[in-house]
């Protein structure tokens, strides 16, 4: 696997474009709890940020995977991670089913105005009583002629508030367990979908998220992505994608925190001298810069299965893990390192600490993470 100089240039470009229309505005869209994701998305869309791989005849560049770890890794190093989450939402979370197993119609219709950023679109799984266990869910769809009518609950869902369309996990017969579940894209616009509840959380602070309600909601079961009954499947492979750029992403973040405390600790004096030149410190920073370069290399390795048509389940799996954890580890440290400053609001540190510590649960916690890697490997 190698970068050309075309993946270079993109990174560029990408890196330029947060720098300037998305760090200069990111304490007003903290205070305000929401970015302006059609305008934002608008502006992507025009430079092709938006659908990188998927077919040039909905819009698409029809580039590589690498492509995608480029505009990963350079989300990440935003100001703020809930950028970087609404953009994985809407290239890697929402529309990898669609762009896959979705008719010529349903792309024209949702997939084309995503990938131009004209549409913000999400995806909505989990429930109040069915977060990992996905088995669980209870949002119902029943078939009343060509229309489903659904009821249930979505919680914890990105970009919701803003979202013109969703593509929902809903259980469509009485099978239990894992079988009877479809993907159904959800036009917000539709009577009977609202959002209960703006939720406020811990950190992600730009990024909108909804406790949903549907209430007799129809949608055409021509809405329905791929086959009916197959969404279970369908949204596990979309959940390998999710962890992929979860992965990708966080090691931007972390290369940028490190370069920031490693600048702060060359100007900060204590006890005579720039605490840089602390052997403790040195030796601390530069094991974790060296753990991000594992991860960062292993995240290539993992591309590079992914674009040869390997299952790249377990590695993804495994680089969700890493990346949750040591996202966690390199905030706590570069807090630290910043001493009392770096537990003030006015300090990125504690942004990238709050924002960082949802790696290990959004995507699949940690423990989930486990399970799959304790079932893969034989040990459950």
């Amino acid at each position: 696997m190698q970068f050309t100089n075309e993946h270079h240039q993109f990174r560029k470009v990408v890196r330029e474009f947060f720098e300037r229309e998305i760090n200069p505005h990111i304490d007003d869209w903290e205070e305000l709890g929401m970015m302006p994701l059609h305008d934002i998305f608008g502006q992507m869309g025009a430079l092709g940020f938006l659908g990188l791989e998927y077919d040039p005849e909905f819009g698409g560049q029809g580039g590589d995977h690498l492509f995608t770890v480029v505009l990963a890794e350079e989300a990440g190093r935003a100001h703020n991670g809930s950028i970087g989450m609404a953009l994985g939402v809407q290239v890697d979370m929402a529309t990898p089913s669609l762009a896959q197993f979705g008719t010529t119609e349903q792309k024209t219709k949702f997939l084309a105005p995503a990938l131009r950023g004209e549409m913000v679109c999400g995806v909505a799984v989990t429930e109040p009583d069915a977060g990992s266990d996905v088995a669980g869910i209870k949002t119902r769809a029943v078939r009343d002629g060509d229309e489903w009518v659904i009821n249930g609950s979505k919680i914890y869902i990105t970009s919701s508030l803003q979202a013109d369309w969703l593509c929902v996990l809903i259980r469509t017969s009485d099978e239990g367990g894992y079988e009877g579940m479809s993907q159904v894209i959800v036009e917000t616009k539709t009577p009977g979908f609202d959002v209960s509840k703006k939720l406020d959380k811990l950190g992600m602070r730009a990024s909108d998220t909804g406790l949903l309600s549907f209430t007799d909601m129809r949608v055409p079961v021509a809405n329905t992505i791929g086959n009916i009954g197959t969404g279970f499947q369908q949204q596990m492979s979309q959940f390998v994608v999710e962890r992929m750029w979860a992965a990708y992403s966080s090691v931007g973040g972390m290369d940028l925190a490190l370069e920031r405390t490693k600048n702060y600790l060359k100007d900060r004096q204590a006890f005579g001298k720039p605490l840089i030149k602390n052997q403790y410190i040195q030796f601390k920073l530069a094991e974790l810069a060296a753990e991000v370069d594992l991860l960062r290399h292993y995240n290539y390795a993992l591309a590079d299965s992914h674009m040869r048509g390997e299952n790249p389940v377990r590695m993804a799996t495994i680089a969700k893990l890493k990346s949750g954890r040591l996202a966690r580890e390199v905030g706590d440290w570069c807090l630290q390192f910043h001493g009392g400053i770096g537990y003030m609001e006015e300090t990125w540190t504690a942004r990238y600490v709050r924002d960082a510590r949802l790696g290990s649960i959004g995507g699949g916690a940690d423990e989930v993470m486990l399970q799959v890697l304790a079932r893969m490997d034989g040990y459950s």
